[in-house]
């Protein structure tokens, strides 16, 4: 794996939340104008602003619900036709954060494992605060766009019929913005399988 295919750093200097706001553009030049943008409407702080993988340009941002929402508001009207999803959380799940930021491996067994993938960042996002927040799981990773196409994933661990019920409720997510590429449960994985995630 090489530093294109890793997720782009967020800032850890900045906690997320309460609220997180996410704007994915087709167009760097416009995803730049946008940033500033918002930087100057909204009292948020910008987590990480930066091209992503096909070309695209994606904008975590931070803040109270109501400066998180004027800024994604805002970015909405001036990305117009670039504009390729966007997502508002007014309170994310702690555990997405930890899944932005993850690097290694794992190590032990798996009683089961669940695999959202979608087409855009924004969506997977917001699936995997959906997932987490539907059931006692683990979020293992969350992998945004970079060395994917520009798609993303997330996988999920815990007992079965947990992992089945947080994969449903994040992949309804997904699909009822159009952006679900597909979902797996693996009950009981290989325990080889665990050393590749």
């Amino acid at each position: 794996m090489n530093q294109t295919d890793k997720n782009p750093e967020i800032r850890s200097d900045v906690p997320m939340g309460p609220a997180i706001g996410l704007l994915e553009l087709c167009s760097v030049a416009r995803g730049v104008e946008v940033a500033d943008a918002i930087l100057w409407q909204s009292d948020i702080e910008l987590l990480c602003a930066t091209p992503v993988q096909p070309g695209k340009y994606v904008m975590l941002f931070t803040g109270s619900v109501q400066d998180t929402t004027g800024a994604l508001e805002h970015g909405r009207e001036l990305a117009r036709g670039d504009l390729v999803d966007q997502l508002l959380i007014p309170n994310v799940h702690p555990q997405v954060e930890l899944g932005l930021r993850r690097e290694g491996h794992i190590n032990g067994t798996l009683d089961a494992l669940g695999v959202v993938e979608t087409k855009t960042v924004a969506s997977a996002v917001l699936s995997a605060d959906a997932a987490l927040k539907r059931a006692t799981i683990d979020l293992l990773e969350l992998r945004i766009a970079n060395g994917l196409g520009g798609k993303s994933f997330y996988t999920l661990t815990g007992e079965v019929s947990d992992v089945r019920a947080s994969v449903d409720a994040g992949a309804r997510v997904a699909e009822e913005r159009g952006q679900l590429a597909r979902e797996v449960v693996i009950p009981r994985p290989h325990p080889d399988l665990v050393h590749h995630l």
